[in-house]
């Protein structure tokens, strides 16, 4: 039987970093995404 992923859990300072890369400096949410290795779809929640 395969292993459950453990849920990684990121710092609040990490969330305002990458919001602010999207909102503040123009970056596209796939973009921070993939410089941050994380799936598009937390960037876009």
């Amino acid at each position: 039987m395969s292993e459950k992923r453990k849920r990684t859990n990121h710092t609040e300072e990490f969330k305002r970093d990458a919001v602010n890369l999207v909102v503040n400096q123009g970056y596209s949410s796939s973009d921070v995404g993939r410089h941050l290795g994380i799936p598009i779809s937390n960037v876009t929640r």
